[in-house]
C-alpha cells in the first residue's frame, strides 16, 4: 500500500500544504518544532482518525481556524482510493471513502495499515499498562474487526457497570445485565490477545537481537486476571471490593506486558539505548505481524528514531530499513546525514522536504540514486 499524495488544511501549525510521495522513502528534514511530526501525524490521523499524541480533537485544529480538512490518495492492492476526513470545532468528524460517508469510524480501523515509530513510545516502558494495552488494541484491531467489536461493547459494558457502582446499586438483575455482556466480551479479547502474544514474541526478539547485535536476552509476556480465573469469577469475587473502591478492579481492562532485560523489568535497568531499541524492535514486529495478517504492507512511519542510540545501533536500523519487506518509508530527522545513509542504504526512488515553520517545501533532491 502507498500513500501517493496528501492534502492539508489547517492541521495543527500546518496551514496548507499539498505534496506527492515517493513509493518507497520520504524525508522531511528542519529544526526541531518546525511541524515534521506533524505532516506524520497527518498521515496517521487518516488511518486511525485520531491523532498519534492521543490529543483531544480540537487541538489538531490550527488556531487560526475551525475546521481542519486532510485528504490522501492512496494505491491498495493495486486498486486507487480515495480518503478525506474533515473536522469542524464542536461537531463530528465526517470520514468519507471514495465520496462515500462512513456511518461508524471503526469501519475505517485495518483498511489503511500504519506503524509509527516516535519518541513518545517511551511510555510503553516508562509509562502505565494503559500505554501497552494500548499497543495491544491498535495492532490486533488493525486485522482483527471481532476483536474491535469486542472491545467497543466492553468498554460499553465497563462504564455501565461502573456507574452502577458509584451510585451504589447492588441489584443482580443490573449487574447480571451488564456483566453477561462484559464477560462475552472479555473472552474474545483475551483469547485474542494471548494468540497474538504468541505469534508477535519471536518477530521482536528477531528485530531486538537484529538492532543490538544480539548480546541481550529480552521477553515479552502477556498478564492477565484471565490467565487463571474467567471474567465472571472475577466480577462476583470482586463486587464487595468494587462497590468500595467505587470502580471495576478486575478484568481485560487492566491487562498488562511485561517487558524484560536479561529476566528483570525494562522499565528498572534499561538504559536509554536499551529502551529505545526494545520500543523500535516492538513497532518493527508490530509492522511484520500486520503484514502478515493483512496480507498488505503497511505504511511505516519513522519519526526522530536515531536520538539517544549508539553508533552501531543506529547502523543496524538502517541496515534493518534497507530490507526489502519494508514498502513506503517516511522519516523525520534533524540529522540531514542519517537520512542520507538511510538513502544511500536502501537505494532507489525518494524525496527530500524541507519543513520550516509548518511549511512544507518542494523536494530539495530526488529521483533514482
Amino acid at each position: 500500500m502507498t500513500l501517493n499524495s496528501i492534502s492539508i488544511l489547517n492541521f495543527k501549525n500546518i496551514a496548507e500544504a499539498n505534496l506527492e510521495f515517493s513509493q518507497k522513502v520520504n524525508c522531511f528534514t528542519g529544526n526541531n518544532g518546525m511541524g515534521k511530526t506533524n505532516l506524520l501525524d497527518a498521515i496517521y490521523y487518516l488511518s486511525f482518525c485520531k491523532s498519534c499524541t492521543n490529543q483531544g480533537d480540537a487541538l489538531v485544529i490550527n488556531d487560526q481556524s475551525d475546521m481542519m480538512l486532510l485528504q490522501g490518495h492512496y494505491t491498495r492492492r493495486d486498486e486507487p482510493m480515495n480518503i478525506s476526513l474533515g473536522l469542524q470545532r464542536g461537531k463530528r468528524k465526517v470520514l468519507k471513502h471514495d465520496g462515500k460517508e462512513y456511518q461508524k469510524l471503526s469501519q475505517h480501523i485495518g483498511l489503511l495499515p500504519i506503524v509509527m515509530i516516535s519518541p513518545m513510545d517511551w511510555e510503553l516502558i516508562r509509562g502505565s499498562g494503559e500505554e501497552r494495552r494500548r499497543l495491544m488494541d491498535q495492532v490486533i484491531s488493525q486485522s482483527d474487526s471481532e476483536y474491535l467489536a469486542a472491545l467497543i461493547s466492553y468498554s460499553k459494558s465497563l462504564t455501565s457497570r461502573n456507574a452502577l457502582i458509584r451510585q451504589g446499586y447492588r441489584d443482580q438483575i443490573l449487574f447480571d445485565t451488564f456483566e453477561s455482556q462484559m464477560c462475552r466480551a472479555a473472552a474474545i479479547i483475551h483469547e485474542a490477545r494471548a494468540k497474538w502474544i504468541d505469534d508477535f514474541s519471536p518477530i521482536f526478539l528477531d528485530y531486538y537481537h537484529s538492532i543490538s547485535g544480539g548480546s541481550e536476552s529480552v521477553t515479552i509476556t502477556y498478564n492477565s486476571h484471565l490467565n487463571s480465573s474467567d471474567m465472571q469469577s472475577i466480577l462476583s469475587a470482586n463486587r464487595e471490593r468494587d462497590l468500595l473502591l467505587g470502580f471495576t478492579s478486575g478484568g481485560v481492562h487492566r491487562d498488562d506486558i511485561e517487558l524484560q532485560l536479561n529476566g528483570h523489568s525494562m522499565r528498572k535497568i534499561g538504559s536509554q539505548g536499551q529502551c529505545k531499541t526494545y520500543t523500535i524492535a516492538l513497532r518493527l514486529a508490530q509492522f511484520d505481524f500486520l503484514k502478515r495478517q493483512s496480507g498488505i504492507t503497511p505504511i511505516l512511519l519513522l519519526d526522530d528514531i536515531f536520538d539517544k542510540l549508539d553508533a552501531s545501533r543506529v547502523s543496524n536500523i538502517i541496515a534493518v530499513s534497507a530490507d526489502a519487506r519494508f514498502g513506503q518509508i517516511f522519516i523525520t530527522d534533524t540529522n540531514r546525514t542519517n537520512l542520507d545513509n538511510i538513502i544511500r542504504n536502501i537505494g532507489g526512488d525518494y524525496k527530500i522536504f524541507s519543513v520550516n515553520k509548518g511549511v512544507c517545501q518542494e523536494p530539495a533532491e530526488g529521483g533514482e540514486e
